[in-house]
């Protein structure tokens, strides 16, 4: 199905979102927070500044120099003085040229160390943020603010913020002109800006609806596009192209071409309306002005000569220019405006976990962990997570963490990396409450292996590598040996250098999951969390990795959650959770004996398994 490019019609309203919100054309707060960016750069913005009043003399000296070489030159048949103004009018050009060329070449240098200056704060904030924002912030408008937000600043500050002080700089520099010119010539010339202001503000304010639109249909088209492409298995599993295509066509590319084709509409209208007001302007100066050189004097009071009157015909020109400018500059500002709150609402996201001052680095442990009357609650109000949790454990213990889903196994191991701090009570490694240390040196000495390991994009070694950089060839591989990676590994076309792709998806689920547990291994740590790091892993896998995982576990402390008999039976220390409070603890054959919620849950699980064989 095909959207023709019919009349424009207004566009419906997308499903709402962030990028609905309009803005002030202008916030004088958002400004002052971008001005500290660029402040930096204030002095080579100066001298940008100072070109650009340079270049603007060569402008404004033209039509000056024309009037000259007319009046003193090819009226009276001077060829030599004419030679000398045309001389005159090329320097000017070339004084014209050098100043625009130095004040573009600042100015983009400057815009683009403050840009990055700008994203550069925004993915160090992103990378301290803790993992309740992430749970809470959409993935795709964290990218937005990065690359699309930032972007939109960049555009201000290096081409249309520079733009506008031009424009500014050029319409004071051709009034000046036009005023020592003919003062009275000039006034006329202005009997037209009232029409020019009204047609302005009527622009001004169906624009600003109108980019709204646009910009709301843009954000709708990403979102779709990246629903569509991350879930293109599925959209093919059902054979549901034909049908997305004609959703897309019509509720979301083409409201995106009805969006544009409004907005182009009111260009359309407003720009040649500006220079129908011009033509007005023009034409009062051409007929008046005339008048006068043929010897009326009337309302002027005085003779012009030729060449004057060509010089105003071409200010004229050249006055409504900027103007013209500074109308299509209004989006550029507000879009500046409603990017910059984004970001700085971004910014402002306070970091739930952070270092306490003082903090010192944890020394090496021997991996004790206890669990001190802890509680924790995701919001203030809301239902206990954990619910005063004790335990100790003692280094080398490996401790399976049971329960059902919601149970609070997953939150249990996270205060232990300390990825959300206790709402009350305290958790301790070698005695030393987590939150004393400093994160860095905390999570150094523990290691994660999670359900869906993720890959960076990047060799295999890189990822192996991830936690030690500084690891040798023979490490990496003796890593991936030891928990039976490196046979599929040596498999590949180009061994550890195999590039993995996004997300690792040249490699399967177990793949991935060896690559995560050797890279686990490569770093040591003194505690290691496996977070169901088992479950995605089939059963022939789960063979080749039981002895791995009996390495990786040798002489560490480790917490357990694991749907795998295997790995369960073999814990030091089973610990039932239900409802974040722990209602049973002890080895598999004392919770068995017990025949309470351990039995119920292992009975259940046994049964699954049987018929699974």
């Amino acid at each position: 199905m095909t959207v023709k490019a019919a009349a424009p019609t207004k566009p419906k309203a997308p499903p709402p979102g962030d990028d609905d919100i309009l803005g002030k054309a202008y916030d004088a707060r958002i400004a002052r927070r971008l001005g500290v960016f660029v402040r930096p750069y204030a002095g080579r913005i100066g001298v940008a500044i100072l070109w650009m009043i340079t270049a603007m003399l060569g402008y404004i000296a033209g039509p000056y120099l024309i009037a000259l070489a007319i009046d003193e030159g090819i009226a009276r048949g001077d060829l030599a003085r004419t030679g000398e103004i045309v001389l005159l009018y090329l320097l000017a050009g070339g004084v014209f040229w050098v100043g625009t060329y130095v004040r573009v070449k600042i100015m983009a240098r400057a815009g683009q160390d403050v840009v990055y200056d700008l994203r550069r704060a925004l993915f160090d904030h992103m990378q301290r943020l803790s993992l309740g924002f992430f749970s809470k912030y959409a993935v795709g408008r964290l990218v937005s603010r990065v690359v699309n937000d930032v972007s939109v600043v960049r555009e201000m500050v290096v081409w249309a913020l520079v733009a506008v002080a031009r424009d500014f700089v050029d319409l004071f520099g051709i009034i000046v002109a036009m005023l020592l010119l003919n003062w009275r010539l000039s006034l006329l010339s202005f009997l037209v800006l009232p029409l020019m202001a009204i047609a302005t503000e009527l622009f001004r304010r169906r624009a600003r609806e109108s980019y709204r639109r646009v910009r709301s249909a843009v954000g709708w088209v990403n979102a779709v596009l990246n629903e569509n492409i991350v879930g293109v298995r599925v959209v093919q599993s059902f054979a549901r192209e034909d049908h997305n295509l004609e959703v897309f066509n019509r509720d979301v590319n083409g409201n995106l071409l009805r969006a544009s084709n409004w907005a182009s509409l009111l260009v359309s209208v407003f720009f040649p309306s500006v220079d129908l007001i011009g033509s007005f302007a023009l034409a009062l100066v051409l007929y008046v002005g005339g008048r006068a050189v043929l010897g009326e004097t009337g309302w002027l009071g005085v003779t012009l000569t030729p060449g004057t009157l060509v010089a105003f015909a071409l200010y004229i020109d050249r006055f409504f220019n900027p103007i013209r400018d500074l109308s299509q500059r209004y989006n550029a500002l507000q879009a500046t405006m409603a990017s910059g709150e984004r970001i700085f609402e971004l910014l402002d996201t306070p970091v739930e976990v952070a270092d306490r001052p003082g903090a010192r680095a944890l020394a090496t442990v021997d991996g004790r962990v206890d669990f001190d009357d802890v509680s924790f609650r995701y919001t203030p109000d809301g239902q206990p997570v954990l619910d005063h949790i004790s335990l100790s454990i003692v280094p080398g213990q490996t401790v399976a963490l049971v329960g059902e889903t919601g149970a609070g196994k997953s939150t249990f191991v996270r205060l232990i990396s300390r990825f959300y701090d206790a709402t009350e009570g305290v958790v301790r490694i070698d005695g030393v409450d987590v939150r004393d240390v400093t994160q860095e040196s905390l999570r150094q000495q523990i290691g994660v292996v999670l359900q869906d390991p993720f890959l960076f994009s990047g060799s295999i070694f890189s990822n192996i590598a991830y936690a030690n950089p500084d690891a040798t060839h023979a490490q990496v591989r003796a890593a991936a040996e030891a928990v039976g990676a490196h046979g599929f590994i040596e498999k590949l076309d180009q061994g550890y250098d195999t590039l993995v792709g996004e997300g690792g998806a040249i490699l399967s689920g177990g793949q991935r999951q060896l690559i995560s547990f050797a890279r686990a291994l490569l770093a040591d740590p003194r505690i290691l969390i496996l977070d169901e790091a088992t479950s995605s892993i089939d059963t022939q896998t789960e063979r080749v990795i039981q002895a791995a995982l009996e390495r990786l576990l040798a002489g560490r402390t480790a917490f357990v959650i694991a749907h795998r008999l295997s790995t369960i039976t073999r814990a030091d220390l089973i610990v039932v959770l239900d409802r974040g409070r722990i209602i049973e603890q002890g080895s598999h054959a004392q919770l068995l004996e017990r025949r309470g919620r351990y039995f119920d849950l292992y009975t259940m699980a046994f049964a699954g398994h049987t018929d699974q064989k």
